[in-house]
């Protein structure tokens, strides 16, 4: 049921001690595939109904602004294959992708009356959420992740879970070795940096799957400790490609690995904004 303007400011938030992330350009893909343009009022209705089903009295909804000038300082080329695919668009693709987007910015414009949207140049959503798992999270009870990102993963702790809309599975500490069987939470990383993603345009090690990946992360450790123990003997040319790849390896953690790096992503100029939003947040 959607909300009437008039009567925005007269509905109750949710209410409980956890507090609900919401990867917003993500949400709004549900409408763009299914309509082709975002109902602000569904869309708001949908993140009060999650928020109300995980007791989230808490709500902040995260925004994409451009590329992360983190990332492309470090490569270029990152997320180049989406620009490219842009480039191709027809007129007619080209106008509904804008319709899309000018209802998407109407939809966070609407949740804004009620709710922290956070949007800063040049920042990943993904980057935002990490500073909030990271240094925000301990304040809540629970934190709920609302993405089909599986990136978003990355900060699965004991007190941080995801829902994702599109599979309508939770992703949660406890349930870990159901989703990934085989991979330890803390490697999760290392096999992202070994795959890469391709929906990044970041390169992995070629021909190095799932299997071998973890192969070489029983007997070495790490990909960091796989990078150390490079040149690795052996004929098999995914070992030839491995040792040509070490600097990528380590470029993957750099452009990958939200935990670690999030902070540098955000850069200085906003971490104080950040801090200043949950100031106000309890």
């Amino acid at each position: 049921m959607g909300i009437a303007f008039d009567d925005l400011e007269a509905v109750r938030p949710p209410s409980g001690n956890n507090l609900l992330v919401v990867d917003g350009l993500n949400l709004a893909f549900r409408w763009k595939h299914s309509c082709g343009s975002v109902d602000m009022e569904a869309y708001l209705s949908t993140i009060e109904s999650l928020a109300k089903s995980y007791g989230a009295g808490h709500i902040v909804i995260l925004t994409d602004f451009k590329r992360s000038t983190y990332r492309t300082k470090l490569y270029p080329e990152y997320k180049g294959n989406r620009r490219a695919k842009y480039g191709e668009q027809t007129k007619e693709e080209e106008e509904a992708f804008l319709l899309f987007l000018d209802t998407y910015n109407a939809a966070l414009e609407w949740c804004a009356k009620k709710y922290p949207v956070i949007k800063m140049k040049g920042v990943e959503a993904d980057d935002i959420a990490a500073c909030i798992c990271d240094k925000f999270a301990k304040n809540f009870k629970h934190t709920w992740l609302i993405s089909s990102d599986r990136d978003w993963d990355l900060l699965i702790a004991e007190n941080v879970s995801r829902f994702s809309y599109i599979t309508r599975k939770e992703i949660t500490y406890e349930s870990w070795d159901l989703h990934y069987p085989g991979i330890e939470m803390d490697k999760y990383i290392d096999f992202k940096v070994l795959d890469g993603d391709m929906g990044d345009n970041v390169p992995g090690i070629p021909l190095i799957g799932p299997v071998r990946a973890k192969k070489l992360l029983d007997e070495y450790g790490s990909a960091f400790d796989i990078a150390d123990a490079i040149p690795i003997p052996g004929k098999a040319q995914y070992i030839k490609n491995l040792n040509a790849g070490r600097d990528q390896l380590l470029l993957n953690f750099e452009l990958m690995d939200l935990k670690t790096y999030c902070w540098e992503a955000l850069g200085s100029e906003f971490k104080e904004e950040l801090y200043e939003i949950f100031s106000k947040i309890k």
